[in-house]
């Protein structure tokens, strides 16, 4: 494990409000600075501050992550990339309660306003509605998730490794963005895209996001950056107790997506079934920190830096 990891895990694991942003933002500016980089942070929508580090209206490519941290669930994000319904069917089965109190809270009222007088229906549905708005923001921006060395730790610890490592003519093609309010809606990389139009539509742009959770190494493609497939094939190839896969037609939600050249970068499982999965992630469960893969990354980023 680098020292720069070791120091993000002791200070800066959890990265929700704005000071402890803050305190990573400037932490990173001192990598920036001790690399030679530009540096600066770019405001955005619903208060987002993304960390763009070198000169991304020039660069070959661009290698991103969210650093912003999520609210701790009592239940696991599970992600099968591959496998489209059945993410969804896990997501139709973590609402099915809310749905299911909501209508028993529908016959409550409707009993309420019969029995007891219309009044009285009428404060329980309201006092439910409210209940369940509270819930539902409680997911999204609830207490800190402690425990983030998946999502996105891994990602960021990949940037800065990277950052650390990389020189030469490699250096001069590669820039680096940290992504705000991905958790919330994509926001941060959404802002970002339209502030840099050339970015978003002419520059491949590599997304490390959970990436330290799983042995096999998913390259997530977006139809329109087919063409990358062989480099990104030749540059990113299986090694000792890594597998890696470049993929189209997958479906990773992060923030590649707002880019048309955009990549997501994953660490996935396989179920004995053959089926590649993400779980932990969200909760106080996610603690795994594979140092191989971010490694594995840092070699392979850099490769590909080199040759693009």
């Amino acid at each position: 494990m680098t020292e720069s990891t070791k120091t993000i895990f002791e200070k800066y694991q959890v990265r929700k409000t704005k000071a402890q942003k803050t305190e990573f933002i400037e932490y990173v500016k001192g990598i920036a600075d001790e690399n030679g980089y530009s540096f600066s942070v770019e405001a955005g929508s619903f208060g987002s501050r993304n960390i763009v580090i070198g000169d991304v209206d020039n660069a070959k490519v661009i290698y991103t992550a969210h650093y912003d941290t999520c609210a701790v669930l009592p239940f696991p994000n599970f992600i099968t990339p591959k496998n489209f319904l059945i993410y969804l069917l896990y997501q139709f089965i973590i609402i099915l309660p809310i749905f299911a109190v909501a209508f028993l809270i529908g016959i409550l009222s409707g009993l309420t306003s019969v029995y007891v007088s219309e009044l009285a229906g009428d404060i329980v549905s309201d006092i439910a509605i409210i209940g369940i708005w509270v819930l539902l923001a409680l997911l999204v921006a609830g207490p800190a998730n402690k425990n983030t060395a998946n999502d996105n730790t891994s990602g960021v610890t990949t940037l800065i490794d990277i950052i650390n490592a990389i020189d030469g003519e490699a250096k001069e093609k590669t820039a680096f963005v940290f992504f705000d309010l991905e958790e919330a809606g994509l926001f941060g990389s959404s802002s970002f895209a339209s502030k840099h139009k050339n970015v978003k539509n002419n520059t491949l742009v590599l997304n490390f996001d959970c990436v330290s959770d799983g042995e096999n190494i998913l390259l997530a493609v977006k139809k329109g950056a087919k063409q990358f497939i062989p480099l990104l094939s030749e540059c990113f190839p299986d090694a000792e107790n890594i597998n890696s896969e470049v993929a189209t037609k997958v479906f990773y939600p992060s923030d590649q997506a707002n880019f048309k050249y955009g990549v997501g970068v994953c660490a996935l499982k396989r179920s004995k079934r053959g089926i590649l999965y993400m779980d932990r992630i969200h909760t106080k469960q996610d603690t795994v920190y594979r140092e191989v893969n971010i490694e594995y990354l840092r070699s392979c980023a850099i490769a590909l830096a080199e040759k693009i």
